[in-house]
């Protein structure tokens, strides 16, 4: 380890406030935060003025463990653990490949999620909130805590699990397929589980404990997607739920994250290129929170906690002093060396690990050395780079079968997103595995606009930066072309929601490098929706999108690309577009208008086009309910690879057969 990244936490014996008379403020230097904010962390070193004596900790609770995925453990400071580690996952990795293999294929679907703490595993099973043994988690034998049937919900799900410090009780959040509306509900553990609570409308929760050994619950309300109340309530003889955070600017959001060894709550105020985090002491809950650095525009930070000492990782400059609190000191993070260089895993508040089986690393990581896939083996995975207009370098990930011959026959489905400093994501999806087993090309484009290579590459694709985005994926698809990867009438585009903007666009602008595109709940009206305020997310999403109605610049250059404005009579891909009748991030009007006035375009383009000409299909598939974006809808799934199948003229036959292998239809 080079350098340590050290902030030092230390508090006294009764509670966190006292420690102001302890300490001098410090200032502190802070480096560029030029690159991503996971996988690259340099660490500076301050100094440390004053040490108190150690506040005994508690113990570290189990992390939410999304199904189906693989991440990370702690560095280990040992070579021999780390090998032991690696073992071990590997060990891990081989039985997950196992189970897939020997699985009833027909009985695939999509675990949600689960959490290990203590000796048990608490999960969802059938219609019901199980927990097992650890060791026992694999088979049958399991203890039923609440049949989510009693919610009288059509098809619940559990969308997050969080289990009290001592398991006195679990709090789980449920959710429907059709709304993003959910339910919190409490369950008290005992030979008899018994629902003590449920809370509606709540968006983050986790558990500390105070001082009389009594469990209390955290969670954040949630109205019209906005999320700016704070509560905290405890149960059994003591009873009370009380609001004692509520956020002010509608810009902003609230989010709950406790630290990874559960000894401190932060209370997580953020927008797009804001944050300012409040500090609870997981051993004294009920003492008012501390703030650790009042907002300031454009500063971001995230804070962690371990062996009594905080990290704070944060996108500041040299001219930026970070006003700690008077009884903290030490060292900060920036982003751009190796993850070894860090101590344990970091992960921010609002944004999860990735656990993409293909990582990118900066310098020697776009070349074209292709591997097998790990799971199939019967894929070959390429990292390639496209320049786009300003010379900039894109990358891109790469799918097809092993032994395909003559690609430049083969269909290519490309994946884009590129807004909201977002990664592109590329996790198992079973209509992704037909695809390629029946041939196709999947290409992954990690555009301007996204995360894959930190804040920078976001900040180059937002505001009037948004056409780098654009241009990026133009580039991507010709430079796929341009090495041997299918031609334009085997291209097919796919998005959803905000990756809907790249795409509209690019149909718009060079509709030509396409043959068909399939959008889920896609965002294609930017101006419209960005002059409407009463929308819930606009104010929210200035930072990404701009202002037109308070800056003449931002509407002009939203014009330039927004896909509703620059509809016009000419050829277009056929396109499906999936909505949702009662999404609340995407309204149904803005989608129908683009329909009906792309679908204008299209017939008055064919008049003048002469005789033999075939006028693209546009289809909009109107879905019932208020969600945004449905992953495992059967009925979507099978509608968007039926439309690429007939726009190209394949054979859909063997896919759909294997495709009802994986999906219960």
């Amino acid at each position: 380890m080079q350098q340590k990244s050290k902030l030092f936490l230390q508090a006294l014996k009764y509670s966190i406030l006292h420690l102001g008379k302890c300490m001098q403020k410090q200032h502190l230097n802070h480096c560029n935060f030029a690159d991503h904010y996971y996988s690259r962390i340099k660490l500076k070193k301050c100094h440390l003025t004053k040490c108190l004596q150690n506040k005994p900790k508690i113990s570290e609770l189990a992390r939410n463990i999304p199904s189906r995925s693989f991440s990370c453990k702690d560095f280990l400071p040992i070579k021999q653990e780390k090998e032991k580690s690696l073992s071990e996952n590997m060990d891990a990795f081989e039985k997950v490949r196992t189970k897939l293999e020997t699985q009833p294929q027909e009985e695939y679907e999509i675990i949600n999620a689960e959490i290990k703490h203590g000796g048990f595993v608490y999960y969802q099973e059938g219609c019901c909130l199980v927990r097992s043994k650890d060791e026992e988690a694999d088979n049958d034998n399991y203890e039923v805590l609440f049949n989510l049937e009693e919610l009288k919900l059509d098809q619940p799900f559990i969308d997050c699990i969080r289990v009290a410090p001592d398991e006195k009780y679990v709090a789980a959040k449920i959710r429907t397929e059709d709304s993003e509306a959910s339910t919190c509900i409490i369950v008290k553990l005992s030979d008899q589980p018994v629902m003590e609570a449920s809370f509606p409308n709540v968006s983050s929760f986790e558990w500390v404990k105070d001082e009389e050994e009594e469990d209390v619950l955290f969670y954040t309300f949630q109205r019209n997607l906005r999320c700016h109340d704070v509560y905290r309530a405890t149960f059994g003889d003591n009873k009370r739920n009380e609001r004692f955070y509520t956020e002010k600017d509608p810009s902003y959001f609230v989010f709950l994250y406790l630290t990874k060894d559960s000894r401190f709550l932060t209370i997580n105020i953020m927008n797009k290129t804001t944050s300012e985090v409040w500090l609870i002491d997981g051993l004294s809950p009920w003492d008012p929170p501390v703030l650790i650095q009042k907002r300031i525009h454009g500063v971001l930070y995230y804070v962690e906690h371990r062996d009594d000492e905080l990290y704070i990782l944060t996108n500041v400059g040299e001219p930026t002093e970070f006003k700690l609190p008077p009884w903290a000191c030490g060292f900060i993070m920036d982003t751009n060396s190796d993850p070894k260089n860090c101590p344990f895993q970091l992960c921010s508040p609002i944004r999860p690990p990735k656990y993409y089986t293909y990582k990118f690393a900066e310098g020697k990581l776009f070349e074209e050395t292709g591997h097998e896939d790990p799971i199939t083996k019967t894929s070959r995975v390429l990292r390639l780079e496209a320049k786009s207009k300003d010379g900039k370098l894109v990358p891109m990930t790469v799918f097809h079968k092993t032994d395909s011959e003559d690609l430049q026959k083969k269909p290519l489905l490309v994946h884009v997103y590129g807004a909201y400093g977002m990664d592109l994501k590329m996790n198992f999806r079973p209509e992704r595995r037909v695809l390629v087993d029946d041939g196709w090309i999947l290409a992954y484009c990690h555009v301007r606009g996204g995360g894959e290579l930190g804040l920078q590459w976001h900040a180059d694709g937002r505001l009037t930066k948004k056409l780098h985005g654009l241009a990026d994926l133009e580039a991507c698809i010709k430079t796929l072309h341009g090495q041997g990867f299918s031609q334009p009438s085997l291209t097919t585009l796919t998005a959803f929601s905000a990756g809907g903007v790249l795409v509209g666009a690019l149909c718009n602008f060079n509709p030509d490098l396409l043959r068909a595109v399939t959008l889920e709940a896609p965002f294609l009206d930017v101006l419209n929706t960005m002059m409407d305020t009463t929308l819930p997310l606009t104010l929210e999403e200035l930072e990404e999108w701009g202002n037109p109605s308070s800056d003449e610049k931002h509407k002009n250059y939203i014009k330039r690309y927004c896909p509703y404005q620059n509809i016009k009579p000419q050829h277009y891909p056929a396109i499906h577009i999936t909505a949702y009748e009662n999404d609340e991030r995407v309204p149904l009007k803005g989608i129908v208008n683009y329909t009906e006035k792309l679908k204008e375009a299209v017939m008055e383009h064919a008049k003048g086009a002469g005789e033999g000409y075939q006028a693209p299909n546009i289809i909009l598939d109107i879905q019932p309910g208020g969600n945004h974006v449905i992953e495992d809808s059967h009925k979507k799934i099978t509608a968007q690879i039926k439309f690429l199948y007939e726009e190209l003229g394949l054979d859909s036959t063997s896919v759909f057969e294997n495709l009802k292998k994986y999906l219960k239809f």
